[in-house]
């Protein structure tokens, strides 16, 4: 997703240096329908009726507190900010994550995480359109791209520093 971000913002970056993806924020809300102690495993019933199951890492605090019943609330953000390089402007690689556990009477927190990468334009296909990057560790994506007029700004070997913010908030409430 955020890599189809990316190329829809290709063209304007080329031609500006540096461009802000539209960051979205999306909320989620469920009821705490099961509970399995011992592997911190949670059975989320969604507000579409899906049932959803998640594990509670040994780091989120307080996960004895949470009782079946209880309503979750999730706020999820994410922000893409990308930027095309110069030639011969060295790469980058890094990244840092955080978990803050709540003040509140009731468990939550928030969770962090921000990713810097350079990222190279390895292929270009005006037929299908789509565009390939590869980057670190082996990582590649291949995409379709929303405006195909962006395919020409840019070229194979264009380099791109791509800084990716995501943020969780969670709180419980009880009734």
């Amino acid at each position: 997703m955020i890599a189809a971000a990316v190329l829809v913002t290709m063209a304007g970056t080329a031609m500006a240096q540096t461009k802000t993806v539209a960051s979205e924020m999306r909320t989620e809300t469920a009821t705490v329908e099961a509970i399995e102690a011992a592997t911190r495993t949670v059975t989320l019933k969604k507000a579409d009726g899906t049932f959803v199951q998640i594990v509670a890492r040994p780091d989120i605090k307080r996960f004895e507190e949470v009782k079946v019943g209880d309503t979750v609330n999730v706020k999820y953000y994410e922000n893409v900010v990308i930027r095309l390089k110069k030639p011969g402007e060295p790469d980058v690689m890094s990244g840092g994550k955080s978990t803050t556990g709540s003040e509140q009477t009731l468990p939550g927190g928030t969770r962090a995480r921000q990713v810097t990468i350079t990222a190279t334009i390895t292929a270009i296909d005006p037929s299908t359109p789509s565009v390939t990057f590869t980057g670190p560790n082996g990582w590649k994506y291949t995409s379709k791209v929303q405006d195909p007029a962006a395919l020409e700004k840019v070229k194979v070997g264009d380099r791109f520093d791509i800084v990716w913010t995501e943020a969780t908030l969670v709180s419980v409430e009880r009734k």
